[in-house]
């Protein structure tokens, strides 16, 4: 497998302080790689870093074999980015497959090809039957199955994903954990960004903690639970960050 994630001491200062510090993360090719910590951790600045979004202030960081600084035009055509927040509110006048068509031409996707791509991936996603609602009436879970899609659209060889089920009910957020999983299975490479560790145990093949910027402990699940002989990974998070985690709701 090939590498799709790498990065070796990337770093990222705002002035005096420091977000992300001297961070090492891989994922190989179909992977589902966890990013967990605290609020404040750094998982977002780490997140905007590999996406081409924030310039690293040191370090190096190459995502599938690009350099996020030198080559960030050829980074943003391998990757799909859904951030924690929807689109902004003038998507909401539109319809989920305006909005899914008008992002694809966005992602170059061929312009013969945009309304059957639009097509399969708000089929992917559950939302074919919902195609010509306007985006302002879709729930909060079909929101962010529409950002899902969005994000699918160029085919992407690595899916980033930030708090994606972030203020979903129980029924939605497991419904964009089966898409998760069929993306895995198809191949894919996902980073995700999360604060739910039941989505991380059921999810990734390994997990990053972060605090502070700072790698604290890496691993599989069940070796992270191994290690410290607890039946959770809130326990593991709880013993390397002092922080406790909003509770699932399952």
């Amino acid at each position: 497998m090939g590498m799709i994630i790498d990065v070796e001491r990337l770093s990222r200062r705002f002035g005096q302080s420091t977000a992300v510090d001297e961070l090492t993360l891989t994922a190989g090719a179909g992977e589902v790689v966890g990013l967990l910590g605290p609020n404040g951790a750094g998982k977002t600045t780490t997140i905007r870093m590999l996406a081409t979004l924030l310039p690293p202030s040191s370090g190096t960081a190459r995502v599938c074999g690009f350099d996020v600084v030198r080559a960030a035009g050829d980074v943003r055509l391998r990757i799909g980015y859904v951030m924690q927040q929807v689109s902004p509110m003038g998507y909401y006048m539109l319809t989920g497959r305006e909005k899914t068509e008008i992002e694809a031409a966005l992602y170059h996707v061929p312009r013969k090809r945009v309304k059957a791509r639009a097509a399969e991936v708000l089929e992917l996603v559950g939302l074919s039957a919902h195609a010509d609602r306007l985006v302002q009436a879709y729930s909060g879970g079909m929101q962010k199955r529409l950002e899902l899609a969005c994000g699918l659209l160029h085919r992407p060889e690595l899916l980033i994903l930030d708090e994606p089920t972030l203020g979903l009910d129980v029924q939605s957020r497991h419904h964009v954990w089966d898409h998760i999983r069929q993306l895995c299975q198809e191949g894919m490479t996902v980073l995700l960004a999360t604060n739910y560790m039941d989505e991380a145990d059921r999810l990734c093949d390994r997990l990053t903690i972060i605090d502070h910027g700072r790698e604290v402990v890496s691993g599989t699940p069940a070796e992270l639970k191994a290690a410290i002989g607890a039946d959770s990974l809130d326990e593991v998070f709880l013993r390397h960050t002092g922080h406790a985690l909003r509770e699932e709701a399952a």
